[in-house]
């Protein structure tokens, strides 16, 4: 999943940091040299690229994706599915053969992701008997076609369910032996119906491969928390802390305080990560107190204009402004966190450190004309250019074509 990085070393010149004001910015080896007022002149030789005065933030993190599902890029089609989650996993079904390859429509997210400054992005692909691991192929060519653009992690997902559709979990198995990162896995009530008997297996797989789980729930009430619970409490022991994600966990966000803090330093204790998209008609797990609690949440976009849902651009600033508009997010702190949300914290539980604008940190990054944080979150302005491992890969939100 490590991106190409350069051999040459770059500049990028005459761009705002939010704390130290006008910098350049050294870049060698796909990372970051040096960071201040005209280091780029202390330099000779450099590729220079212009910033235009624009602020510089580090690069975006959509750490949760189905590149697999959207429609972006077709003629409108109007949503079908009814409003709970088994019509929507039908209806998915019965469209699938009816739309373009999963290649051509995942490949245009993609190209529209990286033009807003996207760098790195975690998606599920669905996998199930009916369609095996064709969806994971069509993802890997997508993966390996943009390489040295941005970084793609692959979730095996059984929507369908581990245990319903009888082969799922050897299709697991196989799918993270041909290129998946990690195992997923979904409502383990709502969708098998045995708790215990997905955990059993999920947990098995991801031993026996060596590899993290991110599962999504979206349980509600005692059944969402008691998933979480029981998840929980087989991370340490399975050698997993900070490999396991909860993906969505709407149940945190109705939870009374007495379960809320009692699931949430059990994450917290067990290294139990939590990614949320801000969106939707169900609770929002309280993103500031997870985290003052010890646990890392961070942002996907989830679905962009899918079966599921006819909403979303592909724009993580647009995310960041949707969760800090459910959370009731006012001050720039309080935005800052949202951006941190997706940014920082979507780079750690993706395994990328060091993501940020410091020596010796990846050279991701994109510039945006907005005054601070704040502002690129509330109104997400224009992009300038999108470096990868320090070359451009996108200006004024268009794909660079000579790379």
């Amino acid at each position: 999943m490590t991106a190409k990085t350069t051999r040459v070393a770059t500049a990028l010149v005459n761009v705002r940091s939010a704390e130290h004001g006008l910098v350049d910015i050294v870049m060698r080896e796909g990372v970051i040299a040096k960071i201040g007022p005209g280091a780029a002149n202390a330099s000779p030789g450099l590729h220079r690229i212009e910033g235009d005065g624009l602020l510089v933030l580090p690069g975006l993190v959509d750490g949760h994706a189905h590149l697999d599902k959207t429609l972006l890029g077709l003629p409108w089609m109007p949503h079908q599915a009814g409003s709970d989650r088994m019509s929507r996993i039908e209806t998915e079904r019965k469209l699938r053969p009816e739309l373009p390859s999963v290649t051509t429509r995942a490949a245009a997210l993609v190209e529209r992701c990286i033009a807003f400054g996207t760098t790195a992005i975690r998606t599920h692909v669905d996998i199930d008997p009916e369609i095996g691991l064709e969806h994971l192929h069509a993802i890997l060519e997508v993966r390996e076609r943009f390489a040295g653009q941005v970084d793609i992690q692959i979730v095996a997902f059984p929507q369908s369910g581990v245990l319903r559709m009888a082969g799922t979990a050897s299709l697991l198995g196989a799918a993270l032996a041909e290129g998946a990162d990690l195992l997923g896995g979904i409502d383990p009530f709502a969708v098998d119906g045995n708790l215990k008997g997905q955990l059993d297996v999920l947990f098995a797989i991801a031993q026996a491969r060596g590899v993290g789980i991110d599962i999504h729930l979206h349980d509600a009430g005692r059944n969402g928390l008691a998933e979480i619970a029981a998840l929980t409490e087989r991370v340490q022991p399975a050698g997993l802390s900070g490999r396991v994600t909860v993906s969505h966990g709407f149940c945190l966000g109705a939870a009374q305080p007495n379960d809320f803090a009692r699931t949430a330093d059990a994450m917290a204790e067990a290294g139990v990560l939590l990614v949320t998209h801000g969106g939707g008609a169900m609770p929002l797990p309280p993103v500031k107190a997870l985290r003052q609690r010890g646990v890392t949440v961070f942002a996907g976009n989830d679905g962009v204009r899918d079966p599921w849902t006819p909403f979303g651009s592909g724009d993580m600033l647009e995310r960041a402004m949707l969760l800090s508009w459910r959370s009731g997010f006012r001050t720039d702190e309080d935005l800052a966190t949202a951006f941190d949300c997706a940014s920082r914290a979507g780079a750690q539980a993706l395994g990328m450190e060091s993501h940020g604008l410091r020596p010796g940190d990846r050279a991701d990054l994109f510039t945006v004309d907005a005054a601070t944080i704040a502002e690129a979150v509330a109104t997400r302005p224009r992009r300038g250019v999108v470096v990868k491992a320090g070359r451009v890969v996108a200006r004024d939100q268009n794909l660079e074509l000579n790379l």
